[in-house]
């Protein structure tokens, strides 16, 4: 019993040191990432710019969990995407980052409405990675409008990005936010979100959305 509560101090104290650790190493890469994924926007020719977070809590922190926080936003013009919001996580294990790419609606009432859709990759078989298809789930009616859309089915059955993408509506605050690991998108994948957002937008009812159109980065079957 004793080497039991000696084996938990131990653990505990571990897990303390590593999350000191993360959340110094937090302070220095935390920045350094908003500038390269500004960068990376740029290269894009995207009309971006960045937005100093004073610290305070925002409407937009929620759905942020324990030891989370925003290394700042990044506003779009000209797009169906009007915020970008890095999130760092620091962990026992180091630092993990994700993107919130923001898409402010109307408010909406309908508890249907409200439930998240997630992206589902179909893939050849157990022991390949590579994506046939891809499958949007959820009870909300945006997953049926997402899964109807084949130019966007195209370009992330194409786009080896890892990991998945969460819609996760925040409709009382006025926005939906498009959840990704932390990467930096090419041409062709911020297409696709772009796609995205304004498919939300247009399920919402969101006037004066952009028609997007898909570019010539876009592969062909």
């Amino acid at each position: 019993m004793e080497w039991f509560n000696i084996s938990s101090i131990v653990f505990a104290a571990i897990a303390i040191i590593g999350t000191v650790i993360a959340l110094r190493q937090r302070k220095k890469s935390g920045p350094r990432k908003r500038e390269e994924f500004y960068r990376q926007l740029k290269g894009l020719g995207l009309q971006v710019s960045l937005l100093e977070n004073d610290g305070q809590t925002t409407e937009r922190d929620i759905g942020r969990g324990k030891g989370q926080k925003s290394e700042g936003l990044i506003a779009l013009e000209n797009s169906n995407i009007n915020l970008i919001n890095i999130i760092s996580e620091a962990t026992q294990y180091g630092v993990n980052y994700f993107l919130d790419y923001i898409v402010e609606i109307p408010e909406v009432v309908d508890k249907k409405r409200q439930s998240k859709v997630r992206l589902r990759k179909k893939k050849e078989g157990i022991f390949t990675s590579r994506v046939t298809g891809i499958e949007w789930k959820g009870a909300n009616p945006l997953a049926r409008r997402l899964s109807f859309d084949y130019s966007l089915e195209d370009m992330l059955v194409f786009n080896p990005f890892k990991g998945g993408i969460d819609i996760i509506p925040e409709l009382k605050y006025g926005y939906t936010r498009i959840h990704t690991r932390y990467f930096l998108p090419d041409r062709n994948l911020f297409n696709a979100l772009e796609l995205i957002a304004r498919d939300i937008r247009l399920e919402y009812g969101q006037r004066g959305s952009i028609n997007y159109e898909v570019k010539s980065s876009q592969r062909n079957r």
